[in-house]
């Protein structure tokens, strides 16, 4: 079932012996840290406190991590002054199975410099690039606090199903 908004019913397939997980939707975890939170329209959350990142899935804290950032954020906190700080984190988020950077805002409003003036958006760009890479962590853009809330809770929904068809998968292959 595609997560495209169409269906108030998204549920995980159930374990084969635990007919309750049926009805199961991940439950989003929104970091205690987290100022500005997502809204979410389509999946459940509560506040916790993560180890690192912005948002996670309850019950696969380690496993999946969304760290968000604004664009000014991202310009003052994370390529600025706080950079230290702020790779130390990304450093963290090597160890998941999944995780994003994601940015809200466009490539485009930082080409333009509109939020910034003492770094140049090509250098801005190149230090995104360079933590793609050096954190094996994917970078994204939602133009909108609105869509980025869309876009983890689509994260948090097909990576949670996944990990319910592999334990599905595990105990296939064990006779259960």
């Amino acid at each position: 079932m595609p997560f495209d908004g169409s269906s108030s019913a998204l549920t995980l397939p159930a374990l084969r012996s635990l007919g309750e997980l049926a009805g199961t939707q991940p439950l989003i975890v929104i970091d205690t840290r987290e100022q500005e939170p997502l809204e979410f329209s389509r999946l459940q959350s509560v506040r916790g406190t993560l180890t690192t990142a912005d948002y996670s899935v309850r019950g696969l804290e380690t496993l999946f991590a969304i760290e968000r950032k604004s664009i000014g954020d991202l310009v003052a906190y994370c390529i600025g002054e706080n950079r230290e700080r702020f790779e130390r984190e990304l450093h963290r988020l090597r160890g998941y199975r999944f995780k994003r950077l994601l940015i809200v805002g466009t490539e485009l409003e930082i080409q333009q410099g509109v939020a910034f003036s003492r770094i140049s958006p090509r250098a801005i760009m190149d230090t995104m690039a360079a933590f793609e890479m050096r954190y094996d962590l994917p970078v994204c853009f939602c133009p909108t606090a609105e869509a980025a809330a869309r876009q983890v809770e689509r994260w948090a929904f097909y990576f949670a199903r996944e990990c319910v068809a592999a334990v599905n998968g595990l105990r296939r292959a064990t006779g259960d």
